[in-house]
């Protein structure tokens, strides 16, 4: 044995000994060639393979269903990569908490195979069902054997049993060029290869209705880089998750940095009606810390009423903010035109600063006005897209300097275009720079409504997102439609990081037919600002137009700050029927032994409806209802959680605190 093998005979031995480290109920071993990583709700045990992990098995120590994996090749399977593993090593730590990410256990794994050097990331995250694994590449040189032809498979399971229902759900943002955001397939998985689209997977087996999520942190299907045109390959119960989203040439351009690839998280769930989404939002809930002084807010912003942008002047922003306050709107957020810069021929801002010309004293005024009368001053910017980004480092100083400056700490971004690797990168690197600058206090509404961009999975721990423009002046805001797109994402998505907008029903009445039964002007402005409830909502609209007595209950919205952090602590899911201005829905919020209920009738001649909630059946519920008489009463719930509730007019809602008895 020569001194470099004996070297690395003695690092790896080293490591495995003394390199595990623990939190909570959280843990990672590496004994006997078998590396186990789990907590108290889940545990995956690989075969080290030299670096190479090979899943052996995988459990769910809820109910200790354990899936002994079929496969016997790399969980992590590049095409063409073949050849001498070296210099594998493994470490564990400690991640402590951030302002946005709670305290968490890392699992590092690298090795080289030829010129190709690899790092997984394994997180996981204390009483949580599920395993992210986060893929870095880098080189030196040029990748010559990387078989391009074949897809990269980022993660695999090949589960026994022949009796697999997977269900794949799609997403699609670029909301200015869609209108149905979740689309789902399912199947009985079968013999052959079929293949999916989706960032998520769930994969239930029929004999005992245990089940596996697989979900792919990526830019949604329609935006991901070098799409192989599918997002998972099942065979019975053979799962492969695809897709990686770097090729070669990008290792070489980014000469020996690594390269974050899209990420996968394969979660574990019970038996349960619903366990699957449970299961789903608990780990979604670890990503970023919901913090209520700082993600809870009603923004109102300028571009809904499509105001011509002379208007934006210190008056105008001083008249808004006095609206927001009045109506208990607490940010007001200025869009496109408050800045200095003009455009260039590359379609960016030269200079991101206040406009002499609006606002000659600065911002300052504005914002200490702001200060007294509670509403906080939020500004937009759109990255300089020139050479996929190459100006990152001006924008993040840009924000940056506001953030110092003036003290804006909130930024709707906007504009931006990850077509390829090194734009993703370069944004990325703007996010980060800005994050570790200003400590995490920044906050981004990602604008994901045009261009390829992180979606609802991807780059957005900083923040929440801008998910749609809808607009009276064109015709394209009706309250059922937006409150459908928020009702079918909550299922999958946690609704607080999503901003969902309300109009002004009173803008360009004249644009609708008098005969549309779903024009805004046939709710009232509390039902309307209700569909958003269940996320950041969002005043698009200004506010000094509103009348004075625009709410028919003129306290909704400052009753509603009171019960915003606790409701969107819980568990949000979708209720009743998919919205389409004539049915029952809703939204229900859970929490261990209480939530709550927002119930909406649209315009139907049914004012009792019996619909099923996320409670288990024979439990007794003592509902209170939060608006009007505030009624108190009690039901038994039947079968699927079915609870019985009353709205006597059209186009109405309720909100209801639930304590389960």
């Amino acid at each position: 044995m020569n001194y470099k093998t004996l070297f690395f005979v003695i690092l790896f031995t080293v490591t495995s000994i003394f390199c595990s480290a623990s939190i909570k109920d959280c843990y990672a071993k590496l004994d006997d060639s078998l590396l186990s990583i789990g907590n108290n709700q889940i545990e995956r045990i690989f075969l080290w393979n030299d670096g190479q992990l090979i899943t052996t098995s995988i459990q769910n120590k809820q109910c200790g269903k354990i899936w002994t994996n079929q496969n016997k090749t790399n969980d992590l399977l590049i095409p063409g990569i073949t050849g001498k593993v070296e210099n594998s090593t493994w470490s564990s730590s400690i991640k402590e908490e951030t302002p946005i990410s709670p305290t968490h256990l890392e699992v590092i794994i690298e090795y080289n195979v030829a010129q190709l050097q690899i790092k997984r990331v394994f997180r996981i995250y204390p009483d949580c069902p599920a395993i992210a694994t986060d893929t870095y590449l880098k080189s030196s040189t040029p990748i010559d054997n990387w078989d391009v032809k074949q897809n990269v498979v980022i993660d695999q399971l090949s589960l026994p049993g022949k009796h697999w229902k997977v269900e794949s759900v799609e997403f699609f943002d670029t909301s200015d060029d869609h209108n149905t955001f979740v689309e789902k397939t399912s199947r009985i998985s079968y013999k052959v290869d079929s293949k999916y689209k989706g960032n998520l997977l769930f994969a239930r087996n029929l004999e005992d209705n245990n089940g596996l999520f697989f979900l792919k942190e990526s830019p949604c299907s329609i935006n991901q880089l070098y799409y192989p045109g599918y997002d998972y390959v099942t065979k019975y119960g053979a799962i492969k998750q695809v897709g990686i989203g770097i090729k070669p040439a990008d290792l070489f351009e980014h000469n020996n940095e690594w390269i974050k690839a899209y990420s996968s998280v394969i979660g574990v769930y019970n038996d349960t009606p619903n366990g699957h989404l449970i299961a789903l939002r608990n780990y979604q809930k670890n990503i970023r810390i919901l913090q209520e002084d700082r993600d809870d807010m009603i923004v109102m912003n300028t571009w809904g009423d499509r105001g011509d942008l002379k208007r934006l002047t210190e008056d105008f922003c001083i008249e808004q903010m006095q609206a927001c306050s009045r109506f208990g709107i607490t940010h007001f957020q200025i869009d496109w035109g408050w800045q200095e810069g003009s455009k260039n021929k590359t379609s960016s801002i030269d200079i991101w600063s206040p406009s002499k010309k609006l606002f000659p004293n600065g911002l300052n005024n504005i914002i200490k006005i702001g200060e007294k009368l509670g509403v906080e001053l939020c500004l937009y910017l759109s990255p300089k897209l020139a050479d996929d980004n190459a100006a990152w480092e001006e924008d993040a100083d840009a924000l940056i300097n506001m953030y110092k400056n003036h003290g804006v700490r909130i930024f709707k971004v906007d504009g931006q275009k990850m077509q390829n690797k090194t734009a993703e990168i370069n944004t990325r690197k703007m996010y980060d720079k800005v994050m570790k600058e200003t400590n995490y206090e920044v906050l981004f509404n990602l604008d994901i409504t045009n261009a390829p961009r992180g979606g609802y999975f991807y780059m957005n721990e900083t923040g929440n997102l801008f998910v749609e423009n809808r607009y009276t002046a064109f015709e394209t805001y009706y309250p059922y439609q937006t409150l459908r797109n928020l009702w079918m994402l909550s299922n999958y998505v946690p609704s607080e990081r999503l901003q969902f907008e309300f109009l002004n029903k009173w803008k360009y009445v004249d644009k609708y037919s008098k005969d549309d039964p779903f024009s805004p002007s046939n709710y009232s402005m509390d039902y309307l600002f209700a569909t958003t409830m269940v996320a950041q909502p969002l005043a698009f609209f200004d506010a000094s137009d509103l009348p004075v007595n625009a709410f028919e209950n003129k306290d909704l919205i400052k009753d509603y700050r009171k019960i915003q952090h606790d409701l969107h602590n819980g568990y949000i899911f979708p209720i009743g029927n998919e919205p389409n201005g004539r049915g029952w829905t809703g939204f229900q919020s859970l929490q261990d032994s209480e939530g709550y209920f927002i119930i909406f009738r649209e315009n139907n001649d049914i004012s009792v409806k019996m619909i099923e909630t996320f409670i288990d059946e024979g439990i007794d519920v003592e509902l209170q209802s939060l608006q009007g008489e505030r009624v108190t009463s009690t039901q038994k719930t039947g079968k699927s959680g079915m609870l019985t509730f009353s709205l006597p007019e059209k186009n109405s809602f309720e909100i209801y605190k639930y304590i389960i008895k």
